[in-house]
C-alpha cells in the first residue's frame, strides 16, 4: 500500500478507536451506565470482531490493530455496563 493509503487508514482507525475512550472514562467516574445500550454495544463488538477477522484475512495491520483495541475498549464498556447498571429508583 502506498503511504497516503496507510495514513488515511491509521488516521481513521485512531479516531474511531479513541471516540470510545470518553464514554469509558465517564462510566468509570460516574459509576452510572444506564444511558448505554447493551444491545448496541454487543452488536458493535460483533461487527468490530468481523472487521478484525477481515483484517487478518487481507493482512491489513491497520484494520487488525485498531479493531483489537476497539473490541477491547468496548468489552470494557460492556463490563462496566453490567457492573454499574442500576435500575431507576422510583
Amino acid at each position: 500500500m502506498d503511504l497516503v493509503t496507510e495514513i488515511v487508514g491509521f488516521s481513521a482507525g485512531t479516531l474511531t478507536t479513541l471516540c470510545w475512550t470518553p464514554q469509558a472514562v465517564k462510566i468509570l467516574r460516574s459509576r452510572d451506565a444506564r444511558s448505554i445500550s447493551l444491545l448496541t454495544q454487543i452488536v458493535f463488538v460483533t461487527g468490530c470482531s468481523l472487521w478484525l477477522a477481515y483484517g487478518v484475512l487481507i493482512q491489513s495491520m491497520s484494520i487488525v490493530i485498531f479493531n483489537i483495541i476497539t473490541v477491547l475498549l468496548n468489552l470494557l464498556i460492556i463490563g462496566l455496563k453490567l457492573r454499574y447498571d442500576r435500575p431507576a429508583s422510583d
